[in-house]
């Protein structure tokens, strides 16, 4: 039997790291294979375009990234304690992509999104599906948090949305700015707009 391909995924891991690391419209298919140690003509085997293997990754990545929080949001975790064990996971992953790349790289669907909202339809709305899901994770730990009455609020998906705001407005601070020292924030800023006392 022969060995089984590991190209499609080495470009998928390396169409993830390229646009984290710079930006999508910087990153050529040449870039990608280079990267990924494949050649060209494997990567149109696997993908018919740039888009489709954005498409890919997005979906891999989202995939991977739900398995984590999946046991960060489980119903056994205090509903408050999810939210802060949630930003403290972006935290500690800022720091690791810091020791790697030299920089902060934020959150890669936001800093992608921004990019492409305007002028690509498909990646745009796969980025908003992704988003939509993300803030779920939020709103099931603020309807909890809300049962148990350490929370009051007439509308959890609208504080769902805005906890979620101020989150990713702090890791794009942090890409912006080159600053890990913006995420310190997270839990006291997270706490005051939830309304949970101490």
């Amino acid at each position: 039997m022969g060995r089984t391909s590991t190209a499609k995924d080495r470009l998928i891991d390396a169409m993830i790291e390229l646009i984290w690391a710079g930006s999508y419209g910087s990153t050529s298919v040449d870039h990608i294979c280079e990267r990924a140690g494949v050649k060209k003509g494997s990567f149109y085997h696997f993908f018919e375009s740039k888009t489709e293997l954005a498409l890919a990754a997005i979906d891999h990545g989202w995939t991977e990234h739900r398995k984590e929080l999946d046991q960060i949001f489980s119903p056994v975790v205090p509903p408050v304690e999810r939210i802060m064990h949630c930003f403290r996971n972006f935290r500690q992953e800022q720091e690791e992509l810091f020791e790697k790349h030299g920089r902060v790289l934020g959150c890669p669907i936001h800093s992608l999104g921004a990019e492409v909202s305007t002028v690509d339809e498909r990646l745009r709305d796969k980025l908003q599906e992704i988003l939509s899901q993300f803030i779920r994770y939020y709103e099931s730990a603020i309807r909890d948090a809300q049962a148990q009455g350490s929370i009051v609020t007439h509308d959890a998906m609208a504080l769902a949305r805005i906890v979620f705001a101020y989150s990713e407005g702090l890791l794009l601070h942090a890409r912006m700015w080159n600053d890990l020292g913006r995420l310190d924030e997270f839990e006291s800023g997270a706490k005051i707009i939830l309304g949970v006392k101490g």
